[in-house]
């Protein structure tokens, strides 16, 4: 460098200002280079510790339908799925130790409705798995396998974790064992919904190359610690565009102390439905600016009706932690141990109120209720009865209002949305919820079922079919 520091200064000492980038191009290269980290203790510590997880599915069958029932046994052999030889499905993740008595942690995804989980080491030793416990909505599953004395790695404090900072991924992409990729955080609380809509993750996003084969292994920052999990990749093509989700270390640790525990998962829940505070939304209820989760819906008898929580409220602050955007009150609510009472900051009427509200329950089989105590039906909806004002702002007699549409049910498919108002199924006008649910009941499967319904003011009509 010294050489060519005097090359330029004898050839270009006639013009400063060239001499004087070319200096600074120098030493920022320099510097720069004495600054990149170099993974390579970090990798030879924490490898040992990471497991590619192989799993074996077996395909279930379904009994036979009414029309195989129907037909000689001959023809009925030939087509009985059941008879024809069927080949396991294999899957592959990554995971890793985190107990050096043999606890190891991974995605749901990766080992659900697995029959049989092989766990194999750097070192080549193989172990059979069993599952301890699962959870589908932080997608984290916690195995054991019968060894002692493992490598295992410390989950870090996701405090430490900031936009920009260095992290690495351990893991097995395409089966690649023990593959290493590095990258910086890019954002932080990244919201990603399940299908179910459901979202307790603020994931941390990267631009680590993640790939399938990935999921479950450990991101790690500079120190070796375990910041994240990684879960989810975007992108339009299937492999790594530079955009990938990890699960935040202080997620992994509440779901796997509940997991050892119970084998289950419990999370705080309220009860509402919930949208975003768009600036205009904010001057036209008299708020600071742009802020908190508006109510859109209070659910009959749930933690926030109980608490005094009504529709129209914007909460800003529960049990000390600011709500900023929307998505931040179920990731701060499902930290939430059920039975707690907490303070819950809202703006009511562009005033600031404090409510002392005890926070429910969502257990890990619950579905989601956004309507008094009813799940969704055969046809995959919630419905309530409509009130006095909606009826007559659609010049009906009676119907039931669409709260919330399962996603991939009959009603999805055939077009039905939230606030829909459904007046009639085949042939009956709809009174009331009883009638409905008789209704829904005695439908059968064998053809289409026609159904009439009101949405903004209008009548349509269109038909769904029960599986």
């Amino acid at each position: 460098m010294n050489r060519t520091f005097n090359n330029l200064k004898n050839k270009d000492s006639s013009n400063p200002n060239l001499f004087g980038i070319a200096l600074l191009v120098i030493l920022f290269s320099s510097s720069s280079y004495g600054l990149l980290p170099d993974f390579t203790e970090l990798v030879e510590k924490a490898a040992p510790a990471v497991v590619k997880i192989n799993t074996i599915s077996v395909q279930k069958n379904s009994d036979e339908g009414s029309f195989q029932r129907q037909m000689p046994d001959i023809f009925r052999e030939l087509l009985d799925p059941r008879r024809r030889p069927s080949r396991p499905a294999r899957t592959m993740g990554s995971g890793f130790v985190i107990s050096s008595d043999g606890f190891i942690l991974t995605n749901h995804h990766v080992v659900a409705d697995a029959d049989e989980i092989q766990v194999l080491f750097a070192d080549r030793s193989e172990y059979t798995a069993e599952i301890i416990g699962s959870d589908r909505r932080s997608d984290l599953a916690l195995l054991k396998i019968d060894a002692t004395g493992l490598p295992s790695l410390k989950f870090s404090n996701e405090e430490n974790v900031k936009v920009g900072s260095w992290v690495i991924a351990i893991g097995s992409p395409f089966g690649l064992d023990y593959s290493v990729t590095a990258g910086i955080v890019s954002a932080l609380g990244r919201s990603l919904p399940t299908e179910q809509g459901e979202n307790y993750v603020p994931f941390i996003q990267t631009d680590v190359a993640i790939n399938r084969g990935n999921s479950g292994g450990p991101l790690f920052n500079l120190e070796g610690e375990v910041v994240g999990i990684n879960s989810q990749i975007y992108s339009p093509t299937g492999g790594s565009v530079g955009l990938s989700f990890s699960i935040p270390s202080n997620i992994a640790i509440n779901v796997v102390e509940q997991l050892k525990k119970a084998g289950k998962v419990s999370r705080g829940f309220l009860g509402v439905s919930i949208t975003d505070v768009t600036k205009n939304l904010a001057e036209a209820l008299g708020l600071p600016g742009p802020m908190g989760a508006a109510v859109s819906q209070v659910t009959r008898g749930s933690a926030a009706d109980k608490g005094g929580i009504v529709d129209g409220d914007i909460i800003v602050n529960i049990d000390g932690n600011p709500i900023l955007r929307s998505e931040d009150l179920p990731h701060i609510v499902g930290l939430i141990t059920p039975g707690t009472s907490v303070d819950v900051e809202v703006y009511r009427e562009g005033k600031k109120k404090t409510l002392r509200v005890e926070v429910g329950s969502l257990d890990a089989n619950d579905d989601i209720r956004l309507a008094g105590n009813n799940s969704f039906d055969r046809l995959g909806l919630v419905v309530e009865e409509i009130g006095a004002d909606q009826a007559r702002e659609n010049r009906i007699r009676s119907g039931l209002i669409v709260v919330n549409v399962d996603p991939n049910s009959p009603a999805e498919i055939a077009g039905l949305k939230v606030n829909d108002i459904i007046v009639q199924i085949g042939y009956q006008r709809i009174e009331d919820i009883r009638q409905y649910d008789a209704l829904v009941r005695q439908l059968r499967g064998q053809k289409p079922i026609a159904l009439r319904f009101y949405r903004g003011g209008n009548a349509y009509f269109t038909t769904l079919e029960i599986n």
